[in-house]
């Protein structure tokens, strides 16, 4: 994978990915493995700085967040998370602020610290916004670390997403909304369950099988791993997904679509 045509139809066939390894491993494709084409002997995300082929990658991933065929989560923090464009809708009937016009409010029990809320007010008003404009619009006070938090605060609930990247500036950030009405309109509209049983099924197109606890494990940044359990259980109940035994394990798959058959006429046609 080396054009961005390449990349955006690795996008489109795993639906989601990494962009480093992890450690410990995480069951997932990843986008510097598709580069690279190997899952061996990548970097994680702190040692990609130094990795010429990370950086290839990171351009590669800018270009699709650029013409949307991609978009970005921060739910495997360092490591990061992509999702195609159609996969996106999803992931935010999952875990997306339902309400992501608005500012978030204030008070004791708000999900948002006093600076995450300045922030997306600043970026709502001022459109796609570099870091350090977005210090010169809250006065230049909050430190770097912690615009960083509350940056991650808003991106956590897909409020805001990265746009763009420039050596000068850095990361550009856009509320979420403005930046793709259309499939934040829709996820708005998806049920958690819904959103659940697509991601999970998309899932395992990509990985082909898992054990029950990896999904588990894998949707549990998301969402709580109780809800995901309910999902697989919802999904194995209506046959769209299937156990498989692989050697002492046992693993879920997508269920493989059986044929009617049909018996052929054993007669044959008089002339």
């Amino acid at each position: 994978m080396h054009t961005v045509e390449e990349a955006r139809e690795f996008m489109e066939s795993v639906g989601m990915c990494l962009l480093y390894p992890t450690k410990p491993p995480v069951l997932a494709p990843t986008f510097l493995g598709a580069l690279v084409g190997t899952d061996e002997g990548l970097p994680v995300a702190k040692q990609a700085f130094a990795d010429a082929r990370a950086h290839e990658a990171i351009e590669l991933m800018v270009r699709l967040l650029r013409e949307k065929s991609a978009f970005e989560g921060s739910v495997f923090g360092e490591a990061g998370f992509l999702v195609s464009e159609a996969v996106f809708p999803y992931l935010f009937g999952a875990f997306g602020d339902k309400n992501p016009r608005q500012t978030p409010k204030p008070g004791a029990h708000s999900e948002y610290s006093p600076l995450a809320r300045d922030a997306f007010e600043a970026i709502r008003t001022h459109g796609a916004t570099s870091k350090p404009r977005l210090r010169e619009l809250l006065g230049g006070e909050p430190s770097a670390p912690a615009l960083d938090r509350a940056l991650n605060e808003l991106w956590s609930r897909l409020r805001i997403t990265r746009v763009d990247y420039t050596a000068d500036e850095g990361a550009k950030w856009d509320a979420l909304y403005r930046w793709a009405p259309d499939r934040v309109r829709a996820g708005i509209h998806i049920s958690l369950p819904e959103a659940l049983s697509a991601l999970v099924s998309k899932y395992l197109e990509a990985v082909v099988a898992a054990e029950q606890l990896e999904i588990e494990e894998f949707f549990g940044h998301m969402v709580p791993k109780s809800r995901v359990k309910e999902s697989i259980n919802a999904l194995l109940a209506a046959r769209e997904l299937s156990f498989v035994n692989v050697g002492k394990k046992s693993m879920v798959q997508v269920a493989q679509k059986r044929e009617a058959f049909v018996a052929k006429p054993r007669w044959k046609a008089r002339g």
